[in-house]
């Protein structure tokens, strides 16, 4: 296959946008400014659109240069991903699933998500946690092949990016058994008077059960916020405070003897997607997790 430039050159012109200028690129690569300078005209040649352009005493990307960044990125991201997809095809065969996983995703929901794909033979799962965001940046790099949020990806003109709902959960609230004595009767009026734990604004449920607490005209008396719904789980079991979970884990929580259920969060609702960048799903493990139907 033919192309109208040569990558050697483009690597170079990557090289210079990542440092940020000509000079700190040549020292990186060890070359001689004009050795480097005159590559990147060779790609603007190739191209026939100006890359660079001057700003103060540097250099910046016209929008030109952005697009060829953009393009640049996915594919020395490959390259560098290449020894490593080589080595894993010539030693034991695995399936190989990179999944990004939202931050305001309750990990306990996260096992369940994917249960479809844990009895493939030779599963390699890798996870990655992060913003949500930063993974579908790197979805659309194709670092990750697929993420699981807690809301679907927004419309953007420069990523296409595909929502798959995977279900939703009603919310009620749990805690230790030592705290919710005698709450039950009072329920949701006593949440006023106890202790709360809470997600933080990374969990897309967080503005819902704010806006419940609104509704009701309850006051909630919060101790604690958490990014980690782990960790948050774990200061709720130690009776730190009252806190709301999905509905979908209740047994796992219920299965810590000193755990209780107070009440139902009633029309609150977490909901779970996945995200892709195919209309037609072709990584087979992708497709799998979504076929099932999910009970709530």
């Amino acid at each position: 296959m033919s192309t109208a430039f040569n990558y050697k050159h483009l690597y170079y012109f990557w090289v210079v946008a990542k440092e940020g200028g000509i000079t700190r690129a040549a020292d990186k690569l060890g070359m001689a400014v004009q050795t480097v300078s005159a590559q990147v005209r060779e790609l603007e040649r190739a191209l026939g659109y100006a890359l660079l352009k001057p700003a103060g005493r540097g250099l910046a990307l016209t929008d030109a240069g952005l697009a060829a960044l953009q393009q640049a990125d996915q594919i020395f991201q490959l390259g560098e991903d290449l020894p490593e997809r080589v080595r894993d095809a010539v030693s034991t065969p695995s399936v190989r699933l990179a999944v990004g996983i939202s931050d305001g995703l309750p990990k306990l929901v996260v096992h369940r998500l994917l249960q479809p794909v844990l009895s493939e033979p030779n599963l390699r799962l890798v996870c990655h946690e992060g913003e949500f965001d930063d993974l579908l940046g790197d979805l659309a790099l194709h670092r990750l092949d697929v993420v699981l949020s807690d809301r679907p990806a927004p419309n953007n003109a420069n990523i296409k990016l595909y929502n798959h709902a995977l279900g939703s959960s009603p919310v009620a609230w749990y805690g230790a058994s030592g705290l919710l004595q005698g709450a039950e009767a009072k329920f949701p009026d006593c949440l006023a008077a106890m202790p709360l734990l809470l997600p933080t604004g990374h969990a897309a449920v967080r503005a819902r059960l704010d806006l419940w607490f609104e509704h009701r005209g309850i006051r909630p008396r919060v101790v604690g916020e958490f990014e980690d719904s782990a960790l948050l789980k774990t200061f709720g079991a130690r009776g730190m405070g009252v806190f709301p979970a999905a509905q979908w884990v209740q047994d796992d929580l219920l299965a810590d003897s000193g755990m209780q259920h107070l009440g139902p969060c009633d029309g609150v609702m977490e909901n779970f997607f996945a995200i892709g960048t195919e209309k037609k799903v072709q990584h087979r493990l992708v497709l799998r997790l979504l076929q099932p139907a999910l009970d709530p």
